[in-house]
């Protein structure tokens, strides 16, 4: 299937991909038709996912049986009024209907807005507002639909309610009985043009309300990168992303990308994560590919890893936040296996990757994706030299590249303050060093400017994470009411749990002389807050700018 997509499939090093990387797009491309329903009659027996729960449940899905049940989910959506253009809200946590589903919303030309389990009444109603929902599919759970049906009363675009599971609310319609009395599919005589919207993600910035980012049809095709080339998948793969249906992080490492190689794709789900359930899944599915957040390994490190069976498991990746290096190094003395680390936002593919052909080097995110044209610039528009710090961009002068988003829904003013001028700024800063791999710093707006440096939070609060009494921090400037160091480096810190209690002066000077020793003197944090909790967005990023709002 690869093939049919990608004229050469193997490299040896980052030139020859850029040379010779090279996407065949076709016209009206569709996913759902002509990668999974491919599958279907070139290898219909052939495994696409392997599910489970934490009831002990296990089932296999074929390329036959997700052609049968995307085709299914398709007509029962016509039947009740979704046609090309209408927009679903798909809030269905881990369950496996939510491939039936959005497949059958691509086989009509529909669109897909994943989300997650945890939006609050506000939050569902400012969603189907701001895109002009028509339907919502979600899970049986109770606080779900509760806070569905309260936001209802001010979500006047919403036409239908459907449920996955057993607890069918009165005036809601069921799915899965939607799904088992489809009438045959009869696929439509005009599904898509490749510029359509195939999927709007609402993604939660660390300030004002979440933005709306939109893809077209092709779009799927940028996540061959991701499956081929930084998962490092071939059609014998068992890959599994830890991820949430509601975040794009699951279409980067539960769909697309990964049905085009061929690979099966393992989903657990769960209602709460522990260490040894998901050792356990990697043990038990026979796992040969993983992908999770940092902090996911953080807490693998801890277990007894020599009680589990992993040995299939042969390639892991990490992405979503920076990857420290003391994690990396613990990882790799614990399994042999090195990380390699990506770096990438909801509005593109991974633009940054240690690709398989690379040496990876703990801490930094790898090196440009060739499909993209990036550079790193300073405040006054130069390319930064080696060393220096500068904003990543994207440069779109001789086209938009294939991943990169269409623009933010229903807000042009937001898209040209990042997306002008032939520049996506992404508004991240970075460092490369010599041999060009890219070193994250920070968002712009939480970049430290102190005494003349210009210091980024991840590189202080991974020096504290190295501390054995910090279990959690976020590190921001706060004003030096002296006026001689503009800002001074704050850490509010969460404490361990065998350290709560204890919070001292002693204690922060400790720390303060941890942070010293493990990295460069000046980014020591001079004020240190110990708290029980930390400002997060609904996606866990954590709000620095509601901590400096507080302290300014």
């Amino acid at each position: 299937m690869l093939e049919k997509f990608v004229r050469q499939t193997e490299f040896v090093s980052t030139e020859d991909f850029k040379e010779n990387f090279h996407v065949n797009i076709p016209d009206n491309f569709n996913f759902a038709y002509d990668v999974v329903d491919e599958w279907a009659k070139i290898n219909p027996d052939k495994r696409a996912m392997c599910w489970s729960n934490d009831k002990g449940e296990f089932r296999n899905f074929t390329f036959g049986e997700m052609k049968e049940y995307s085709d299914r989910a398709a007509s029962f959506f016509q039947s009740i009024g979704i046609n090309r253009g209408d927009k679903m809200m798909l809030v269905l946590k881990r369950r496996y209907e939510f491939w039936f589903a959005v497949l059958g919303l691509h086989k009509i030309g529909a669109i897909a807005i994943p989300a997650t389990h945890l939006l609050t009444k506000k939050d569902i109603i400012y969603r189907n507002n701001a895109a002009g929902i028509k339907a919502i599919l979600c899970t049986d759970d109770n606080i779900v639909i509760e806070h569905i049906n309260e936001a209802l009363p001010e979500s006047p675009t919403i036409e239908k309610c459907i449920v996955c599971g057993d607890n069918v609310p009165e005036g809601w319609l069921d799915f899965r009985k939607g799904i088992e009395k489809a009438e045959p599919f009869v696929r439509p005589a005009s599904v898509n043009t490749n510029e359509d919207i195939l999927l709007l993600y609402f993604t939660s910035g660390t300030t004002g309300e979440p933005k709306m980012v939109i893809h077209n049809y092709v779009y799927p095709l940028g996540h061959i990168v991701t499956a081929k080339y930084w998962h490092n998948l071939t059609e014998d793969s068992i890959h599994l992303t830890l991820a949430d249906t509601g975040w794009a992080k699951a279409v980067w490492g539960k769909l697309y990308g990964q049905w085009i190689v061929g690979a099966c794709v393992a989903v657990h789900d769960h209602e709460k994560f522990t260490p040894d359930m998901l050792l356990r899944v990697l043990e038990k599915q026979k796992i040969t590919s993983f992908c999770a957040p940092p902090t996911v390994y953080r807490f693998m490190i801890k277990e007894d890893l020599s009680k589990y069976d992993l040995s299939a498991l042969k390639y892991c990746t990490t992405a979503g936040e920076a990857l420290n290096p003391s994690v990396f190094n613990a990882f790799y003395k614990a399994t042999g296996i090195k990380m390699m680390e990506a770096f990438g936002q909801t509005e593109t593919m991974p633009t940054i990757i240690t690709f398989p052909w690379l040496e990876p080097k703990p801490g930094s995110m790898g090196v440009p994706n060739p499909v993209y044209d990036m550079d790193l610039i300073t405040a006054d528009g130069r390319s930064a030299e080696a060393g220096e710090q500068g904003e990543v961009i994207i440069k779109t002068d001789n086209g938009k590249p294939l991943g990169l988003f269409m623009g933010y829904y229903r807000d042009e003013a937001l898209t040209k303050q990042v997306y002008s001028d032939d520049i996506y700024h992404t508004g991240d800063v970075a460092w490369r060093d010599e041999d060009g791999y890219y070193w994250f710093i920070g968002r712009l707006d939480d970049v430290i400017k102190s005494s003349g440096y210009r210091i980024g939070p991840f590189e202080v609060e991974s020096a504290l994470m190295t501390h054995p009494a910090v279990v959690e921090c976020a590190v921001t400037g706060v004003p030096d009411p002296e006026g001689v160091r503009g800002q001074l480096v704050k850490a509010t810190i969460i404490l361990a749990k065998e350290y709560q209690g204890k919070e001292s002066d002693e204690l922060k000077k400790e720390i303060q002389d941890h942070v010293k020793k493990v990295t460069a003197p000046y980014k020591y944090p001079r004020i240190i807050e110990f708290v029980t909790e930390l400002p997060k967005t609904i996606s866990g990023k954590i709000k620095r700018a509601q901590i400096r709002k507080k302290d300014n």
